[in-house]
């Protein structure tokens, strides 16, 4: 799981919690290269499933 772990789940992690230190999900999202409706469904499924859920 370490693979999944890195590709997929660290940069979501990443793109959330850039957004939370720029207090920006547009500044976030523009740095990161996500549009701002991925973010979103990110954090949806992160507050579903905690950062450690496999939701996200």
């Amino acid at each position: 799981m370490t693979t999944y772990q890195e590709k997929i789940i660290k940069p979501r992690i990443g793109l959330l919690k850039l957004a939370e230190q720029l207090g920006n999900v547009s500044q976030a999202c523009k740095v990161m290269g996500y549009s701002r409706d991925t973010f979103y469904r990110y954090k949806e499924l992160h507050d579903q499933g905690g950062e450690g859920g496999s939701s996200i």
